[in-house]
């Protein structure tokens, strides 16, 4: 196949790239702003038609959350006018789509893990944005699948384990909050997903859920970012009211991944696991 690539110089796309070296079988194109900007639809729609692609797969996105309240109509043009110009071109062209979603549709309110049959209700800009991305590719490329995930992290780019890392080092104490609970997730682990789906024998489309397995909160995760790293830092943890952000974050994002397991067989790694694989590759 042809596949284009999109946001390859993020964190999900690096990996995609890096692992691509596995999947030679294909063509790859690695576009990133500088190459494609998506938001200008006859530019992917030339773009799509001459280069025969037959799979785009997004991942690119405005993921500044805080940003996103500020500058929600930036992030629409990137979340969701962009998702919609990659649809309308896969759909001229006879393309499939894998889009990359997020937690961030729901308002987590509830207390067990969301299903992708969930009514999604976002809080804030970037999940609206990115809700609004997810139904616009279905409106205009049935034939798609949108892949919702959460807490993403990898040695590439700016990440919440790179910055405890970095502060852990700096100072002798910090404080995180410990009422938002959810799951880490390596890019590198979901771009892995992302190439199961592009090797199995059959695209079945629809909205699907992927994270690392298990659950724990930001405190947690920091905890144990430290232990793994041989990091001295004292971690105390706090209310998300003590530590007030301009989006408000959900307090609960797990989300249910049995459907991506079961339709395309995937063995999920637990988060603990997949942090020291990424600690060790940070070394």
């Amino acid at each position: 196949m042809n596949i284009l690539i999109t946001g390859c110089n993020g964190q999900l796309g690096t990996e995609m790239r890096l692992l691509s070296e596995k999947h030679q079988r294909h063509n790859f194109f690695f576009t990133d702003v500088a190459e494609l900007d998506i938001t200008d639809r006859n530019a992917v729609t030339k773009f799509v038609s001459d280069h025969a692609i037959d799979l785009i797969v997004n991942c690119a996105a405005f993921t500044a959350v805080d940003r996103a309240e500020s500058e929600e109509e930036l992030a629409g043009r990137i979340n969701a006018d962009a998702v919609e110009n990659l649809g309308v071109a896969a759909q001229t062209n006879g393309a499939k789509v894998i889009h990359v979603s997020t937690d961030y549709v729901f308002s987590g309110d509830q207390c067990t893990p969301y299903r992708e049959t969930d009514i999604p209700h976002p809080t804030g800009a970037y999940g609206r944005t990115k809700l609004e991305g997810e139904r616009r590719l279905q409106d205009v490329c049935p034939d798609s699948i949108i892949i919702r995930t959460a807490w993403l992290y990898s040695p590439w780019g700016n990440n919440f384990m790179k910055t405890m890392l970095r502060l852990g080092k700096e100072r002798d104490s910090l404080n995180v909050v410990y009422d938002q609970i959810g799951t880490p997730t390596t890019a590198l682990d979901l771009a892995r997903a992302i190439y199961a789906v592009i090797e199995a024998p059959e695209f079945h489309a629809g909205i699907y859920h992927f994270t690392n397995e298990g659950v724990c909160s930001w405190y947690d995760f920091t905890r144990a970012i430290h232990q793994l790293a041989g990091i001295e830092c004292d971690v105390q943890p706090i209310r998300s009211e003590q530590y007030p952000t301009p989006t408000k974050r959900p307090n609960y994002s797990v989300l249910d991944k049995a459907k991506i397991k079961r339709t395309y067989g995937i063995c999920i790694p637990h988060w603990h696991d997949a942090l020291r694989e990424t600690l060790q590759r940070c070394q």
